[in-house]
């Protein structure tokens, strides 16, 4: 655990559902706490597991997610015997502080029977697709929520140096002049520039639209949402 001024464990901090610091409620549960383990990219569920503070601690200092075994009563870090370990990503509480979701980037399967899941389910089919549609890697839309969840830690920490941070700084009516002026450089490459171009400068407005989100307190995910409503039959016009 961290030592405070004083040389007394302190509890790790973590995010809540309100981009709040908050610490996980071990007590509530006898000193344990469910983890549910997340694929970062995918956002398959792959496991469930329980944490004590010091299997939290272990996980946030080494980056690879640790539990506290049950039936061994001891530490245990998932893939130290098989090699598949969890490598962390992110942690967020719940709105009742006594679980946690634990995003994370897998080698290879997470259950010991072999699969991909605790629950035998494939965590391949997006990826998958994304190949068959040309696109390498993961699913690239699936990193809009994780770039707005580092720019919301850029918002709460403010770091010196960060381009982020000087967008912070400078208000509210700065950040949305910028995404007007990066919506204007956008309709000029759409007009009379290249695909690259475009797509490069629609980048930049869709990075500073996250950043004006993010100073409203509103998600990226919200506007999807919107999205997805104006696609069901009988939808109205506000």
């Amino acid at each position: 655990m961290e030592k405070n001024t004083n040389g007394q464990n302190q509890a790790a901090l973590l995010l809540g559902r309100d981009g709040q610091e908050v610490i996980p409620d071990f007590e509530k549960c006898g000193g344990l706490v469910p983890a549910i383990i997340q694929d970062a990219d995918t956002k398959t569920v792959l496991m469930l597991g329980y944490m004590n503070e010091e299997a939290l601690q272990k996980t946030l200092d080494t980056k690879k997610v640790t539990f506290w075994s049950r039936s061994r009563n001891c530490l245990w870090t998932k893939g130290e015997t098989s090699g598949n370990f969890l490598h962390l990503v992110d942690i967020k509480v719940d709105c009742d502080n006594d679980t946690l979701l634990v995003k994370a980037h897998p080698d290879g399967p997470t259950c010991h029977t072999g699969t991909d899941t605790c629950w035998g389910e494939s965590n391949e089919g997006d990826k998958l697709r994304m190949k068959n549609e040309g696109c390498e890697g993961d699913n690239p839309l699936l990193f809009l929520s994780d770039l707005q969840d580092f720019i919301e830690k850029r918002h709460q920490e403010m770091p010196e140096g960060s381009y982020t941070t000087s967008l912070f700084k400078d208000g509210l009516n700065r950040m949305a002049q910028k995404v007007g002026e990066e919506a204007l450089e956008l309709v000029i490459e759409a007009c009379n520039g290249t695909d690259e171009r475009m797509i490069y400068e629609g980048s930049d407005m869709l990075y500073h639209l996250i950043v004006l989100l993010t100073s409203k307190g509103l998600r990226i995910e919200q506007m999807a949402k919107e999205l997805q409503e104006r696609h069901q039959p009988g939808w109205k016009k506000h």
